[in-house]
């Protein structure tokens, strides 16, 4: 009997004991190929002995060195290094242990910007329905997802959301003319509504991640947001998490839409799953005003030296690899076999996504997009089948209309061969297959 408190507790988990480039072996022998990079975490590949190294050499000379005490070589270097890369003005990073802590602080340093110009008033966060920013109190109430909110509903409400942008399932009557533009709109009603002078920050993904599955805004929306927050003095934070570090086939999502966000949180692809690291990124505009009057906030493990040391060997295998160019390519490669291989099957709904960050959305009826019931667990049985055929894939539920809908995303390591790929296809159709065929008509 275990003592651990598993994360899931409803069926048993195989024993991981090694792992290399995009595959996965338990206990028992049996090969997965990580078709979700764990949670859309691994970018540069599993069981790379160079990212190993790294962190064994800095943890052999600074394991820990307090960041109110100390900096350290690997952490200044690594921010050098990074600062080039980031979509922003002479950027300041601020590492910390993973995505939901980079949130906090990117909350937190938006609110003290706006004390330290002396809008006190400025406290109020707006937030999208239909994402996802962490676990902590206040990266979930930022998160627009019901069933992960639902438990802890008498700690939440201060934040207040507007509606998702998913062009799958987009509300507009001029759709798809405009729709990026009418999202603007209201946001800049809300901020209106809430009060110029109270709002701090928006918070959105530039890609949307596991609450919808892969899904991007309309090439109008990111210009017309960042215009609105501007024009109102409401700062821009891009979560990502789990966009970030080549995942899109950029180094930013960002980056495909030009955007320059005030602060920028990033995660899960900085280490690639070697070490809990987060990002909360300022620009330099936003670092000046701060810096005069101290940022009251911090981490016992932030400004870690060896989450710095793999952060930059990450980092170097990223750019001296031609990793982010290999995940746009192999991930147009992927989008292009699934839409061709389930071009034809009854219950998906949509394929969609950038670079190796891709998402399929399972529908009860093609044609008027009505989602399976959630009790009917389309989504988990769809993973199962995948699991059982030795391909992991990532869940998105709920994507339709907060509670029921049936998505799933594949984000492999940017390292995964051809063969892998084509392996990747068959199997995800295949269990397509095997999970919708009692609903088929």
């Amino acid at each position: 009997m275990s003592s651990v408190f598993h994360r899931v507790e409803n069926r048993p988990l195989p024993v991981a004991v090694r792992a290399e480039g995009s595959c996965v072996w338990d206990a028992e022998g049996k090969r997965y190929l990580d078709a979700a990079g764990g949670a859309i975490v691994v970018g540069i590949g599993h069981g790379d002995r160079d990212v190993a190294a790294s962190m064994e050499e800095q943890a052999s000379a600074v394991a820990f060195a307090h960041g109110t005490q100390f900096t350290t070589p690997a952490l200044e270097a690594y921010a050098a290094e990074l600062a080039p890369l980031l979509p922003m003005e002479a950027p300041r990073v601020y590492p910390v242990s993973g995505g939901s802590e980079a949130v906090e602080t990117a909350l937190k340093l938006a609110r003290t910007y706006h004390l330290a110009r002396g809008d006190s008033g400025r406290h109020k966060v707006i937030a999208r329905w239909g994402s996802y920013h962490g676990n902590t109190l206040g990266a979930l109430d930022a998160s627009g997802r019901p069933p992960l909110r639902a438990p802890y509903g008498p700690w939440l409400g201060r934040v207040v959301h507007v509606p998702a942008a998913n062009e799958y399932r987009c509300p507009f009557d001029t759709h798809p003319q405009g729709c990026g533009e009418r999202h603007a709109e209201l946001l800049e009603r809300a901020i209106l509504e809430e009060g110029p002078d109270s709002v701090a920050c928006f918070i959105a993904e530039p890609v949307v991640g596991a609450t919808l599955g892969a899904v991007a805004p309309p090439d109008g929306y990111w210009p017309a947001v960042r215009e609105v927050c501007s024009r109102h003095g409401v700062l821009l934070v891009a979560d990502e998490v789990m966009t970030g570090f080549g995942r899109t086939g950029a180094w930013f999502g960002s980056d495909h839409w030009g955007l320059r966000p005030d602060i920028l949180t990033a995660g899960k692809g900085a280490s690639s799953g070697y070490w809990p690291l987060g990002l909360t990124v300022c620009s330099g505009e936003i670092f000046e005003a701060v810096v005069a009057g101290g940022f009251v906030h911090g981490f016992t493990n932030s400004h870690s030296a060896v989450g710095a040391a793999v952060g930059r060997a990450v980092l170097a295998k990223l750019r001296d690899g031609g990793l982010v160019e290999a995940s746009r390519i192999k991930g147009e490669r992927l989008l292009k076999e699934l839409s061709e291989a389930l071009a034809d099957e009854p219950h998906v709904g949509d394929v969609r996504g950038l670079g190796l960050m891709i998402g399929i959305e399972l529908v009860a009826d093609r044609q008027t997009k009505a989602p399976f019931a959630r009790a009917e667990h389309v989504t988990e049985g769809v993973l199962a089948a995948a699991r059982e055929s030795g391909l992991l894939l990532y869940p998105s539920p709920g994507g339709a209309d907060g509670t029921n809908g049936d998505a799933f995303m594949l984000g492999p390591p940017f390292v995964i061969t051809d063969e892998e790929l084509t392996e990747a296809v068959e199997k995800t159709h295949a269990a397509i297959v095997a999970a919708a065929s009692p609903a088929r008509p």
